[in-house]
């Protein structure tokens, strides 16, 4: 019995489209919330960039990034094909591509964050 890739490959595209549906509406609001300084006492830039610059906060941001991202991706994927433009090769090239480099520049940044 052969094994199917395919499974992998929506597994992850329904983890990152749960995931971007219920973290990251959150992460946004408490992002904006941190960036207009109307927030409670612990709710302050200062905590929220130690969550950052921690291994663990690092490590969740990039799950939820890179989950989203490649959720994004595929949803491109199919909305083109919805669209009528049949070069799926191509297409599939072009968003899986984009979503590598953001991955890519996703895990630099947050590295980068100290």
């Amino acid at each position: 019995m052969a094994i199917a890739k395919k499974a992998i490959v929506w597994g992850l595209f329904a983890a990152g489209g749960t995931l971007t549906s219920f973290i990251l509406p959150a992460l946004i609001g408490l992002f904006l919330l941190v960036a207009t300084g109307n927030v409670p006492e612990n709710l302050q830039f200062e905590q929220f960039h130690a969550f950052a610059a921690s291994w663990l906060g690092k490590a969740c941001l990039f799950v939820v990034l890179f989950l989203s991202v490649w959720h994004a991706a595929h949803r491109l994927r199919v909305v083109v094909h919805d669209f009528g433009i049949r070069k799926d090769a191509l297409v599939a090239n072009a968003v899986y591509t984009v979503a590598a480099v953001g991955t890519v520049l996703a895990a630099f940044y947050l590295l980068a964050i100290s």
